[in-house]
């Protein structure tokens, strides 16, 4: 007679307690122990500020001056509340958002938000690269168009052959090029009083475009695919320590949870004071002498260069760079992830190309389908400002989506979100529905 197995029926968390402790205390000891805890969150939240949202806060700079800086006040908590919520959802199910909504919604509702975001963010891409690009000329003379094909050809290489751990470390250390931006504020010198009273005093100018304005930054700094990237990222870091199938990867333990918390609360403050100090850099340049429509990336650094010196300039451009590196591989990263999970490919940015060939052919698709844009002669200023007005209208169908599946406490293992931030993420949903309707109807 075979003796029966004893069964632990402790809860799921006391028991990914248990089972985690020793793995993840050998990570947290010290401030170097302390940065490699964090990862997900900071890549997340510095990927928002992407050419694509360089290029929408100098849009509200130059058009609207100091009117819209409070929004980075007020999305810090909302965008923190929506990343930590898809932070949770990786972690306790084991698997990315678009698994999760399969369990939620039909497959063609499914096909039809995973087409919306691959468009969205192939058209975000092809932007980025032509900020990039122009950037990368101003500095070295070469052209645009081959800069274009380089940063393409180096950034879709790195993701088919570099292992996640190298990929996330990497881009967890180009969030540092965020503070540029901050410093080429301060080569300004503005004046503090009246700066902290547009800061503090919320404001909606009633010129034209004001509320495209408004949904073009929630849809940049709250970005749908940024809800994937978080999601997918949690799955990849429990892949890279050996959890290779889903049953252990379900739950997660107090420890994890407020690591992972702290972690997205840094990005995203780190994400929303670059976005403050780019709409301040700005007001404070453009919209003061007159230069309200810049139709290009090159336009906005050349303009700060007689208007806030040649360091302004160079720091912006570096920041455009710098960023762009960092969000392409998320931007194509999401949409693989979107479409495998949908039709259950194999996927991860761990696996050998042969492995999962789909999901790496959505990922170089995207990035293909990025540099051709180069050649339409597109404004690439304003492609991004509309790309992000896009992304402000589907994110909160997005959250409608993710929120039922953060409260179902059978599909998140018994560990469902917290009330606090159900309800804070309920809020970024309907302000986002608001302004989009706003915007269509005034």
């Amino acid at each position: 007679m075979v003796p029966s197995k004893p069964t632990d029926k402790r809860p799921l968390t006391e028991r990914q307690d248990e089972r985690r402790s020793g793995v993840r205390d050998e990570h947290r000891s010290g401030i170097a122990g302390f940065w490699r805890s964090l990862g997900p969150g900071i890549v997340s939240g510095a990927a928002d500020d992407d050419p694509s949202g360089i290029a929408t806060y100098s849009v509200a700079g130059a058009q609207f001056g100091l009117a819209f800086l409070w929004t980075a006040l007020v999305t810090w908590p909302l965008m923190a509340a929506v990343q930590s919520m898809c932070a949770r959802v990786g972690m306790v199910t084991g698997q990315g958002l678009m698994a999760a909504f399969r369990k939620t919604f039909p497959r063609p509702v499914l096909i039809v938000a995973a087409a919306a975001l691959f468009i969205a963010n192939t058209i975000n891409i092809g932007s980025d690269l032509a900020g990039m690009a122009d950037a990368a000329e101003m500095l070295t003379g070469l052209s645009s168009h081959v800069w274009v094909v380089a940063f393409a050809t180096i950034i879709g290489w790195a993701t088919v052959h570099f292992r996640y751990e190298i990929i996330a470390n990497t881009l967890k250390w180009l969030a540092l090029v965020l503070f540029a931006y901050v410093l080429a504020a301060f080569t300004l010198h503005p004046a503090w009083r009246e700066v902290l009273r547009a800061t503090v005093i919320p404001s909606l100018p009633r010129a034209p475009g004001a509320w495209s304005t408004l949904v073009a930054i929630l849809g940049t700094t709250i970005s749908p695919y940024l809800f994937f990237w978080q999601t997918s990222n949690e799955v990849e870091a429990e892949k890279s320590i050996g959890r290779r199938r889903v049953v252990d990867r379900q739950g997660a333990s107090r420890d994890e949870i407020n690591i992972r918390n702290l972690d997205v609360g840094i990005g995203t403050f780190m994400s929303n004071v670059a976005m403050y100090f780019i709409i301040l850099t700005t007001a404070l340049t453009l919209h003061a002498h007159g230069l309200t429509n810049p139709a290009t990336s090159r336009d906005v650094a050349s303009a700060l260069r007689p208007l806030a010196g040649s360091l302004a300039t160079l720091l912006y451009t570096i920041g455009l760079i710098g960023t762009g590196t960092l969000a392409i591989p998320t931007l194509a990263g999401s949409a693989g992830y979107a479409f495998a999970e949908t039709f259950g490919w194999n996927q991860g940015i761990d696996e050998k190309l042969k492995r999962a060939p789909a999901f790496y052919a959505a990922v170089l698709s995207a990035v293909g389908l990025g540099v051709l844009l180069d050649s339409a002669n597109i404004n690439v200023v304003q492609a991004l400002y509309w790309t992000a007005v896009i992304n402000g209208v589907l994110a909160p169908f997005l959250l409608l989506g993710l929120l039922m599946v953060a409260a179902d406490r059978t599909l998140m293992h018994g560990q469902p979100s917290s009330r606090l931030g159900i309800a804070t993420v309920t809020i970024a949903m309907v302000i986002m529905f608001g302004a989009a309707i706003a915007m269509f109807t005034f």
